[in-house]
């Protein structure tokens, strides 16, 4: 498992999330940045996102949009990561696809660290038990 977070380095992910975070209206009831990002990759370089709300369903979570901008730099590692919502204000925990997505990038990524609060940050381990690439039917 990585090192613990500093409360600097928790502040410091809220408000990369908090900045990018702004939901604005795009056409047909769309929206988008309702909910903000921030992931903090193994080598301390930050990345952003925000979510994308579509009618048609067919939209993405602003963790997966954080993800694409690291996984640009064929960087795939990530240390920890944060969610906002609610005008900015709120720690939202990410989604099951989100912790899903993240699993699946590096098999460390188990050990990266969600913050679901200042006081509060888990592995992300503990937020998917019983994961199905944790068994004995795991690819190679």
């Amino acid at each position: 498992m990585s090192e613990p977070l500093t409360p600097d380095e928790i502040d410091a992910l809220i408000e990369a999330a908090r900045a990018v975070y702004g939901e604005f209206d795009l056409f047909a009831g769309c929206t988008a940045g309702s909910c903000a990002a921030a992931l903090l990759a193994d080598d301390g370089d930050i990345f952003t996102g925000i979510c994308l709300d579509l009618e048609c369903g067919m939209g993405f979570c602003a963790e997966h949009a954080a993800a694409a901008e690291m996984l640009k730099t064929r960087r795939r590692r990530v240390r920890a990561m944060v969610a906002v919502a609610v005008g900015g204000r709120e720690i939202a925990p990410p989604c099951g696809r989100c912790r899903e997505m993240l699993s699946q990038l590096h098999p460390e990524n188990m050990s990266a660290w969600v913050i679901l609060g200042r006081d509060h940050v888990r592995p992300l381990r503990e937020l998917l038990p019983e994961h199905w690439l944790a068994g004995p039917w795991r690819p190679a």
